[in-house]
């Protein structure tokens, strides 16, 4: 009998060590780890430059509230929104929490309460959050949510355009959508999304929980579209590993979360910002992104013979954020069959599975992935029910 509560469908290997892409279970068995925590560990496991800034910062100070100024969280906070439209960043302990700052600033800085969000998505787990998100399954078994949210179909423009009225406040959108399937944004939704929030002053929130810190082969996943975000949310790769989200705004956003307005014990944490403080100096230099663009386009070219025989509908995402769609309704039994190669991997979805390897991921290591699901792919599909 567990002690624990019995809200996660485990798996029934404990993970007890890593390095980069190569993780070990407790009977020693090593597994190439196409998870990355759920697109948390961009830089790998164990990444030296990040355990070293632990390390000295655990020998200086762990917590002193933020009731104190913090020269490492301006630091921080100036090379996150470099070069974007976006100005300050307030810094919190995960991605719901960013998205809960995110729901708070956009209403009261509009006082309009309707936010439209799309089918499929996913921004958390908190009550707001849970509301926000597109998907029943989350929501079952809570009772009766927030109602200020307007949920419509992802990449539809009549649906959004007859959904965003006086009192929406703000539109959130992720630009793919990670756990609902890979979905990714239409340049032409994109672009409608754009025209809509300037003719009716609505704010755009985006969500770069799953898709930001280079993940999808630019800082951010917007910087690929033509959005212009007032308010971006971060956490998972940020820390590498260590718990921090922020949360991005405007210039025009700054005067309406004052002092009191909001808050958090633990967000923004010395250890925290350090370990942050170290992601961002690795994942934002030209040259980094550049390899992870490279190896995308090399694992694409691998996983291209899957797709031409027919095993698999489709392979989509940016970046190392991929998606394959399969040919049965349930992948679970591919992501099994991985498991068991020694590849661990994760679904969207009833019938996605994603690919989220390490950044640092080497191209030997995409290859005996590849391997591993040329294999799996097509046995798997063959014994599916009709």
């Amino acid at each position: 009998m567990t002690s624990l509560f019995n809200n996660y469908a485990r798996r029934p290997i404990s993970i007890v060590k890593g390095q980069g892409t190569i993780v070990e279970d407790q009977t020693g068995k090593s597994y190439l780890d196409f998870t990355s925590g759920i697109a948390v560990t961009n830089l790998g496991h164990a990444h030296p430059a990040i355990v070293e800034a632990l390390q000295k910062q655990s020998e200086k100070l762990w917590h002193i509230s933020n009731l104190f100024e913090s020269p490492a969280q301006e630091k921080l906070a100036e090379a996150l929104v470099a070069d974007t439209p976006l100005a300050h960043a307030f810094f919190c302990n995960s991605g719901a929490e960013a998205n809960e700052a995110a729901i708070k600033l956009a209403r009261k800085h509009t006082q309009k309460h309707v936010i439209i969000t799309f089918e499929k998505s996913f921004h958390g787990r908190t009550f707001g959050a849970m509301s926000a998100t597109g998907q029943d399954k989350v929501k079952q078994g809570f009772g009766p949510l927030l109602e200020s949210f307007r949920n419509v179909p992802f990449n539809d423009i009549e649906a959004l355009k007859s959904a965003a009225g006086d009192d929406t406040a703000a539109i959130m959108i992720e630009v793919i959508q990670g756990e609902g399937g890979v979905n990714v944004l239409d340049q032409a939704f994109s672009d409608a999304i754009k025209e809509i929030c300037e003719e009716k002053g609505i704010l755009l929130i985006v969500d770069e929980v799953q898709t930001g810190i280079s993940r999808t082969g630019t800082r951010y996943a917007y910087e690929q579209t033509s959005l212009k975000p007032d308010i971006v949310t971060l956490a998972k790769g940020l820390g590498n590993g260590f718990p921090i989200g922020a949360m991005l705004g405007s210039q025009e956003m700054f005067e309406t979360f004052g002092p009191g307005s909001h808050g958090t014990t633990f967000g923004g944490n010395p250890l925290a910002v350090s370990a942050a403080q170290k992601v961002t100096d690795i994942a934002f230099e030209k040259a980094f992104i550049d390899e992870v663009n490279e190896k995308s386009e090399y694992l694409l070219q691998l996983l291209q013979p899957i797709l031409d025989s027919g095993a698999v509908k489709a392979v989509r995402g940016k970046g190392l954020l991929l998606g394959i769609e399969c040919n049965t309704e349930d992948a679970s039994g591919i992501v099994q069959k991985a498991e068991n190669a020694g590849l661990l991997l994760v679904p969207a979805g009833p019938s996605v599975i994603r690919l989220l390897p390490p950044l640092t991921v080497t191209k030997q290591e995409l290859e005996q992935a590849a391997s591993i699901l040329k294999t799996i792919i097509p046995s798997t599909v063959s014994t599916a029910p009709e």
